[in-house]
């Protein structure tokens, strides 16, 4: 199979790229610069230079294709408002860029990678593909463009015939990961976690490598038209660290910090951001996490996929004992 994949630069993204050349596919990425993909041409990858701006690249690296995969996306909770333009241009616009590329190519097969975050905060519900957000109230403007995102795709392919898949991750950790979750467990690891920020906020701990294998099983399995949850198994982020600590022989954090506290210094974010290893907008971190439940699951993409991600121990076992910045898990 000859696959064009966006966003094979990212975390996500690159395991994608490295599960499909491992099974003797043929890869073209979209990149930046060639410096970007010096990883994926070393795994035998094809570099298409452009972005998602870039509408001739995209035609470009689809040619000739037999299907695309659409990682590429603008991912931060917690940005100032003067960078919504960006996260809008990469998000919404560069979805329809390559959507509407995919129809002017004629590629058989998309998958688009959403998120399990444009259901919004499920209120300590586990959802499933049917239910969808209310669509007033967003906790991130990340989780607006991505539900925008998401909403284009569908209705290319109900309107279009856009043979596309929807596949909807959960929260990604894993070996190498950069998202708050990885800096979390390096202030843990650093000693420098005495209090735990949001212990109540809902997620699905999903590795890495079960995301990109979903996303496999969708490319070859997936109906266009469907939409697949690829989430790992329903915590909090206080049964994560305690996960975590239990592994590394470590205390876990017993306090929580206090959200008022970090209300009160909202004014002064982007400076207690920098000094809390935070990001600068604490008014919208909050309304991101402060009660907020991102659960769904995974039964749909299981039943008719075979998709079957790890347990969080087992996961987080293998990211500390392969991850060089954490310590290895006790025997």
């Amino acid at each position: 199979m000859k696959v064009f994949v966006t966003g094979g630069t990212g975390f996500i993204g690159g395991e994608v790229v490295r599960q499909l050349r491992a099974r003797g596919d043929e890869v073209s990425c979209l990149v930046r610069t060639p410096e970007k993909g010096a990883k994926l041409s070393d795994l035998g990858c094809t570099l298409v230079a452009g972005d998602l701006g870039d509408e001739a690249a995209l035609r470009q690296g689809m040619e000739g294709c037999d299907a695309v995969v659409h990682v590429a996306a603008m991912y931060e909770v917690g940005i100032p408002a003067k960078r919504h333009p960006a996260m809008y241009e990469a998000n919404v616009k560069g979805t329809e860029r390559v959507m509407r590329a995919v129809l002017e190519t004629r590629v058989p097969k998309v998958v688009h990678v959403s998120t399990v975050g444009t259901f919004g905060n499920t209120h300590r519900k586990v959802v499933d593909e049917t239910y969808r957000h209310p669509g007033k109230e967003f906790t991130s403007y990340y989780e607006e463009t991505k539900l925008e995102s998401q909403r284009i795709a569908e209705r290319l392919i109900s309107e279009e015939s856009l043979p596309g898949v929807i596949v909807q991750p959960g929260g990604v950790y894993g070996p190498g990961d950069t998202s708050q979750v990885a800096d979390l467990l390096e202030q843990f690891f650093a000693g420098r976690l005495p209090l735990l920020p949001f212990p109540e906020l809902g997620i699905c701990m999903t590795h890495v490598e079960d995301i990109a294998g979903g996303i496999l099983l969708a490319l070859d399995k997936g109906k266009a038209g469907e939409a697949y949850v690829l989430s790992g198994p329903v915590t909090t982020m206080r049964d994560a660290i305690e996960t975590v600590a239990g592994l590394s022989g470590r205390k876990a954090p017993k306090r929580a910090l206090p959200t008022g506290l970090m209300k009160a210094m909202a004014p002064f974010g982007p400076l207690v951001g920098k000094l809390m290893g935070q990001p600068p907008n604490l008014h919208e971190l909050i309304s991101s996490a402060d009660g907020v439940t991102f659960w769904a699951s995974h039964e749909k993409a299981s039943r008719e996929l075979g998709y079957a991600p790890r347990g969080m121990e087992e996961g987080m076992r293998q990211t500390l004992e392969v991850d060089e910045r954490f310590p290895s898990p006790t025997t």
